[in-house]
């Protein structure tokens, strides 16, 4: 996987293993990437900037880094922690998942849940997006949703999902264990996984917008869980 960004080199060179090469613009100036990627034996290649302009689609800063694919957590090491667990009910968007990726990591939620099938996976530009936060928070990839709700159900967690109709957020209570759903970024919860719930919270809108933006809700909703 190729993953770009002084922020996401930055933070990939913790775990300087993980690199396989190094594509780096001939004026590249940061001094602390290039003495861990020179101190490691890390391959080099130097590139004019047009040429990595070419091979990643996005700001790269003039460094691109090849490295070991994202290595997916189990179910069960999200459980460890007893903590809030967000599920993403198959969206699509890069931005979105990294964006909540950014804000799991901030409120220190137990780890995300996604799925294998139409559904964004940990790529570049996720990494890039969550800006070094993917290092810090687990991902499980799993096979189906409905039947890891079930699993989780049995661990003691109940189960909150979102949408435009149900309770208000502020007025549910989030105690104890929970899994929050973050539906598809335009159609929400599958009709599945929202029979799953245990709640369905609601963000109330006063404007004429009657949605907002899934790594928005998502972080209405967790820190709103922290609080209480």
């Amino acid at each position: 996987m190729y993953v770009f960004g002084k922020n996401v080199a930055n933070e990939v060179i913790n775990d300087v293993k993980k690199i396989k090469k190094a594509y780096i613009s001939k004026n590249f100036d940061e001094k602390n990437i290039m003495s861990v990627l020179n101190r490691n034996n890390i391959y080099i290649k130097w590139m004019e900037k047009r040429d990595l302009d070419k091979f990643v689609d996005g700001n790269h800063q003039g460094i691109v880094l090849e490295i070991d694919d994202y290595e997916y957590s189990d179910v069960d090491e999200l459980i460890e922690d007893n903590g809030i667990i967000v599920m993403l009910d198959h969206l699509e968007d890069p931005h979105n998942l990294g964006a909540i990726i950014r804000t799991c990591e901030a409120a220190k939620v137990s780890g995300i849940i996604i799925p294998k099938d139409r559904s964004v996976s940990v790529n570049s530009t996720v990494m890039k997006v969550s800006a070094g936060a993917l290092e810090q928070v687990k991902i499980s990839q799993v096979t189906n949703l409905s039947q890891t709700l079930s699993y989780l159900k049995k661990q003691g967690y109940w189960i909150v999902g979102t949408d435009m109709q149900g309770t208000n957020y502020t007025d549910i209570d989030y105690s104890g264990k929970i899994v929050i759903i973050i539906g598809n970024e335009g159609k929400g919860m599958s009709d599945i996984i929202k029979k799953n719930c245990d709640f369905i919270a609601k963000i109330p809108m006063r404007g004429s917008i009657n949605s907002l933006n899934a790594s928005v809700a998502a972080g209405i909703i967790i820190f709103e869980a922290i609080k209480k």
